[in-house]
């Protein structure tokens, strides 16, 4: 059976301490992100795509929409 290659070429592998500690920096950067969305006061969110003059603007307070628009 050959070897399945899961990483792209130039990643890095984390391993221990380092992984966690970069695991929960980034579950913590995407609450920041999405907290302001959540609840009965939650607010909108403007999500701008594209370039120059063919920007489309977005308004949603929807957090899996916000995350796609990130990601």
């Amino acid at each position: 059976m050959l070897p399945v290659q899961i990483l792209k070429e130039n990643a890095q592998e984390e391993r221990d301490e380092s992984a966690r500690l970069s695991t929960f920096v980034g579950a913590i950067a995407i609450g920041d992100l999405v907290k302001s969305t959540l609840g009965p006061k939650g607010m909108d969110k403007i999500l701008l795509s594209g370039e120059g003059d063919r920007q489309s603007v977005q308004v949603t307070n929807d957090g899996a929409t916000i995350l796609k628009a990130v990601g």
